[in-house]
């Protein structure tokens, strides 16, 4: 495993750029006067590289050159923007495997995976491309004769972008493709936990920029800690709109800090997804859908299945469909194509995990199987884990709560009510998903008083989300909303416009305001 490691990350450190040792903020040049961050990979432990963060001089210089550059940016015509970020989809069509191996790398999720989230940036750099042309307003009737009332768009300035370690770079990807054809510059502050892959990205925009005569300031790039970055980033005037992915407590502070100076925040946070299975379902369905969403990317998703609602009458098969499915997931070096299931991030998330198991054992949990920190020379750095099925009752705690890793809650119902209250019956709201043949609780489950959750799927899991849908979800999750449909007017102002062709001044509402005074 780690002779396979060090080949790899020499190979896509070559081909990416990268070195050894790397300046960790990008205004158009590189720099970073901070404390090195030195990245290990969960996968074996190796260090992979070290990257410079910001000092407080380097955000305040970072934020500086975002600012000037949208002075220019914003003038461009957003089809001529749109070009630039149909070269960068192109840029990542060419190193899409290389990148995506340093995802894996850099996060210890599956190659499938790792390859996988890279097409999601090209993805949403073909979506914003086409976008490009279609940043339309309105045209509204007036009651006024002689005067057209209108709606349209503007560039907003500097977006913002905290990503989380999870998804490293198709969270950036989703903002700063779109932020970038609306005609803002972004400042990005990637995890600390995930620095490689973001310099990879920034190394690959800046590319593209300077090919197409564009300011690579567009696409800035701030590494560094909560307290140095993100605090500064939220507190700052410059950048009108924060988009924050990860967890509710991070997403709670970045809401409240940024409200107070009246910026937007756009908050992607945590999930405490839900699938129901009813007694018409598609069982062999079913359990591919739940398996991915529960045991994909180690757990560490927001849109994870963490909770398993299902039909009192069908429960026993489908546990035993579900073990059987659980017993087949090889876990391993994430490197590998046979790989199911790879590390988790870090020492602390493992230990969440382990406490999560623990608890609900103590509430009088059934584990049926994994919750178990896997030994042995293989897995010697202590971050891999066997996935876990605990039956659970909705109201504990510890099912209340999201715990990122691996962790499925069984829990029983009789009626669809009673199925949909489970699935709300938390503070999160993003992702939900219905497994049935039946047309009347498909229906139910999509309308008002069904699921209240941001995504809600029939007959897939809950993740694996398209980028031509908005994703985001209610509640606890924060309101936000990414990637398809209308999500771009977030990074837009909207501007009202009223036009007088007429030779008169007649004022809206009837009001008459003449030399007899107001009447």
């Amino acid at each position: 495993m780690a002779t396979q490691v060090k080949k790899t990350t020499a190979e896509v450190f070559a081909r990416l750029g990268l070195k050894a040792r790397n300046p960790g903020v990008f205004t158009g040049e590189w720099f970073g006067q901070g404390a090195p961050i030195e990245k290990r990979s969960p996968i074996d432990g190796s260090v992979l590289g070290t990257v410079t963060t910001a000092s407080s001089g380097d955000y305040d210089r970072a934020a500086g050159a975002a600012q000037r550059a949208f002075r220019t940016w914003r003038d461009v015509p957003a089809p001529k923007r749109g070009e630039v970020v149909r070269r960068f989809g192109e840029a990542l069509r060419v190193h899409q495997r290389d990148l995506g191996r340093l995802v894996t790398l850099e996060t210890g999720k599956i190659l499938a995976e790792g390859v996988g989230e890279v097409q999601e940036m090209i993805d949403i750099c073909d979506f914003a491309t086409g976008l490009a042309r279609q940043l339309h307003g309105l045209t509204i009737a007036s009651e006024r004769p002689g005067h057209r009332l209108m709606e349209q768009w503007h560039p907003l300035g500097v977006t913002g972008i905290i990503s989380a370690f999870n998804f490293p770079v198709a969270v950036w990807a989703w903002n700063s493709a779109l932020a970038a054809v609306c005609g803002d510059t972004t400042l990005w502050k990637p995890s600390e936990k995930t620095p490689l892959t973001a310099l990879a990205c920034v190394k690959l925009a800046e590319r593209v920029c300077r090919e197409c005569g564009a300011d690579p300031a567009v696409f800035s790039l701030v590494t560094g800690d909560g307290a140095n970055v993100g605090e500064r980033m939220a507190a700052d005037p410059r950048v009108p709109l924060v988009s924050a992915t990860g967890s509710t407590r991070m997403g709670r502070r970045v809401g409240e800090v940024v409200a107070r100076r009246f910026g937007r925040s756009l908050l992607e946070l945590g999930g405490n997804n839900a699938v129901i299975v009813t007694h018409s379902a598609d069982l062999n369905l079913a359990v591919r859908g739940i398996l991915f969403g529960a045991v994909g990317t180690a757990g560490q998703r927001c849109t994870t299945t963490r909770r398993l609602i299902v039909h009192e009458s069908v429960k026993t098969k489908l546990l035993a469909a579900l073990l059987e499915g659980y017993r087949q997931v090889r876990i391993g070096n994430p490197l590998d194509p046979d790989t199911l299931m790879g590390p988790l991030i870090d020492v602390a998330t493992v230990e969440n995990f382990l406490n999560a198991v623990a608890e609900a054992r103590q509430h009088g949990g059934q584990v049926r199987c994994g919750g178990k920190r896997l030994t042995g020379a293989a897995y010697a750095n202590g971050l891999y884990v066997t996935p876990c099925i605990i039956e659970a009752e909705n109201a504990w705690g510890v099912v209340q709560h999201e715990t990122f890793a691996p962790i499925l809650y069984v829990m029983t119902y009789r009626t669809l009510d009673e199925a949909i209250a489970l699935v709300n019956g938390v503070p999160q709201g993003l992702s939900s998903a219905i497994f049935t043949n039946d047309l009347r609780e498909a229906e139910t489950f999509l309308a008002a008083r069904g699921s209240d959750c941001g995504l809600a799927n029939v007959n897939l899991g809950t993740s694996g989300a398209e980028i031509g849908g908005a994703f985001g979800g209610e509640k606890e999750t924060g309101g936000g909303r990414e990637s398809g449909s209308d999500a771009w007017k977030a990074y837009m102002r909207r501007q009202t416009a009223t036009i007088n062709f007429s030779k008169e001044l007649p004022l809206a509402q009837g009001i008459a305001f003449g030399r007899g005074g107001a009447k």
